[in-house]
């Protein structure tokens, strides 16, 4: 059970710094790390680290805010740091394996997941990665070996299978390939890996609508992966289904808007129905991301002519005729665009060189022949679409750390709780504003150093803010000496210990206010947003009884609050919010409905209420919420769309 330290005053001073408590600073660092303030997370990790340098812990997780913010080398060299005060912390050589792994230091991240192993034999994502290094690494008769360790310890796991299908791929054996494809499908049927591995087996022999099925199988279980879309349009595409293509290169750019292979293909489609200006386009955008594609740029000179922009097209065939001399075609097709443009000159030196090449052919004289990289396309296939050069699975390492913390939305929960915070991030997709007249004026006296926002998206400090929060605690502190009860500066500090993540300090504060002063709509706001913030970070850890007394005191705060102020949307939404993670979600569905009669425009409230009804059983109620969350301008709401409208089919 996690256990809260009792309350004491921190004071950010350099100065005392040997005084500090370094397990509270240590758990505030980790407050901060949760909520992706990696900047202050640093600070918090370094400040325990001058005064107890011998411990592992704070350089592990100040490797791990470096790993967040992409400094591998630096989180590497933290990870090191934590290995030599604790040799016997898997943790630590996992980590420290990552690091190396986005270095592109396969063999280290290697050795760093044997480490790990011989910690915890069983240690599955330590042998996943241990087998993808060796596949980066080329060694893929360790893979394998290393594979037939893994099936031996999970026989029942399809993603082996997999792998070893993959792997038997890149050792050029197809036929050993699809037969664990096969047996990985046994295992799990809706393995999307596998699917659309089986597909590209199928598509190899010409079964372009086994294929498709496979491929829909696929993209069923995948649904955000481009290049199944790519994929599926191919086999599409040799049934004739140009319409069915089509609509799977729109679907692969809509995830995957710079896709090469889709704009260049969708261009072709585009230009044998007709459709000649949005070809263009296609074409237009794959020139951007290649400027010297020159079979691209050939087609884009053919839909010129097409649409009569004669010089465009001339343009644009010289270029390519310039890079390849003896490409004939190409000569014929500008003579007779520079004849309609009256350039006779032009045209008859292009049908002079056309006349000297065939009797060349004819007289057995062999034109020169440029040598070419061996991945490039011939020239005379500019009206082929383009398939993948490899199939090649692009690896993925499994990590407990990655997405942690960034991707916390990516649960069935509703979306964060409206907060008092100085600084918020801009969002497109929720332009929803939260109101409250206390705020309101409470920004209008300037009782505070600067505006005051209600967001559910709060920014993370910079280095430079979370100095300004520190040395304002250091003065308030000073200035609450002398007035112990002055509201406005307990309310003060108490946002800056939010903003620091001092949470247990910013409650302290709020609950002091209360006792002097009585009801408080923002102290009761600020109270319960830090008690909530608290409950976040410790979910994993803290009892269930723990936590569901925590939650209690939150919806209480917000009830309390709403009682003074009855009539803010946002207050119900927070408890509605609240009584989801204590699983009432009868309770939360009638905190959202609550929310929703006093704002029919508050798109969280609908994406909310939705989540009840999905946990609580409801479905159907629960996608008609999140259709009009997604129509208010939350999109994310349509993620869960597609995800539980196949658990309503399902169900049916």
């Amino acid at each position: 059970m996690k256990k809260f330290l009792p309350i004491i005053l921190f004071v950010f001073s350099l100065s005392l710094t040997a005084q500090i408590n370094t397990d509270r600073v240590l758990l505030m660092g980790r407050n901060a790390l949760y909520y992706e303030d990696y900047v202050l997370a640093i600070q918090r990790f370094n400040m325990v680290i001058g005064v107890k340098p011998w411990l592992g812990e704070p350089y592990f997780y100040r490797a791990l805010a470096k790993y967040y913010l992409e400094d591998y080398q630096g989180a590497e060299i933290d990870c090191s740091h934590a290995v030599e005060r604790n040799p016997y912390a898997l943790n630590h050589y996992v980590l420290r394996a990552l690091c190396r792994i986005n270095q592109d230091r396969y063999a280290l991240a290697e050795e760093d997941y044997r480490k790990a192993i011989s910690i915890n034999p069983l240690e599955r994502n330590s042998w996943h990665n241990i087998v993808l290094c060796q596949i980066e690494l080329k060694q893929y008769e360790k893979a394998d070996s290393s594979l037939d360790v893994m099936l031996r310890h999970w026989p029942h796991d399809a993603e082996q299978y997999t792998m070893k299908a993959q792997v038997s791929l890149l050792r050029t054996d197809t036929v050993q390939a699809e037969k664990w494809v096969d047996r990985a499908l046994g295992k799990n049927e809706y393995d999307g890996k596998a699917w659309s591995m089986k597909a590209m087996f199928q598509g190899l022999r010409e079964e372009y609508k086994e294929a498709e099925s496979s491929l829909d199988k696929a993209i069923m279980q995948m649904p955000r992966m481009a290049n199944l879309y790519v994929n599926r349009a191919l086999t599409r595409y040799h049934q004739d289904n140009l319409r069915g293509a089509m609509s799977d290169y729109d679907a692969c750019l809509d995830i995957e808007p710079r896709n090469y292979l889709a704009h260049y293909n969708r261009g072709l489609l585009r230009a044998s129905v007709g459709d000649d200006n949005l070809a263009i386009e296609d074409f237009n955008f794959v020139l951007e991301l290649e400027p010297d594609n020159t079979i691209a740029l050939y087609n884009r000179a053919l839909l010129l002519d097409n649409i009569g922009d004669y010089n465009g097209a001339i343009r644009d065939i010289s270029a390519v005729i310039k890079d390849y001399p003896e490409f004939w075609e190409g000569y014929r097709r500008r003579a007779s665009i520079r004849r309609k443009v009256g350039d006779t000159y032009g045209a008859e030196r292009d049908e002079f060189k056309l006349l000297q090449a065939r009797l060349d052919a004819a007289a057995g004289k062999k034109q020169p022949v440029r040598t070419r990289k061996k991945s490039e396309k011939r020239i005379e296939d500019y009206a082929a679409l383009v398939e993948e050069d490899t199939h090649e699975e692009e690896n993925e390492y499994v990590s407990e750390y990655r997405g942690k913390v960034q991707n916390r939305q990516a649960e069935l929960r509703p979306q964060p709780i409206y907060s008092l915070a100085y600084y918020k991030k801009e969002s497109e997709t929720n332009p929803y504003i939260a109101y409250c007249s206390e705020l309101e004026k409470l920004n209008a006296a300037h009782a505070l150093p600067q505006q005051l926002y209600l967001t559910d998206r709060e920014a993370p400090l910079t280095e430079k803010q979370t100095e300004k929060r520190q040395a304002s605690v250091v003065d308030l502190t000073q200035k609450i000496e002398e007035k112990p009860d002055d509201r406005d500066l307990l309310l003060q500090r108490a946002l800056d210990y939010y903003h620091l993540r001092d949470f247990e300090n910013a409650v302290y504060d709020m609950t002091a206010l209360l006792q002097t002063r009585g009801a408080d709509v923002l102290a009761l706001v600020l109270r319960a947003q830090c008690r909530f913030a608290q409950l976040e970070v410790s979910r994993t850890t803290a009892s269930a009884s723990d936590l569901r007394l925590g939650y209690l005191m939150v919806v209480q705060d917000y009830n309390k609050a709403s009682d003074l102020v009855p009539d803010v949307p946002f207050l119900h939404y927070n408890v509605g919010c609240v009584e989801v993670q204590l699983a009432d979600y009868v309770a939360a569905q009638k905190s959202f409905s609550r929310a929703i009669a006093l704002d029919p425009h508050f798109p969280s409230a609908y994406y909310g209420r939705g989540v009840a009804y999905i946990l609580g059983g409801q479905i159907e109620e629960g996608l008609s919420d999140l259709s009009q969350a997604g129509e208010l301008g939350l999109y994310t709401a349509y993620n869960l769309i597609k995800k539980y409208s196949k658990e309503k089919d399902k169900a049916k």
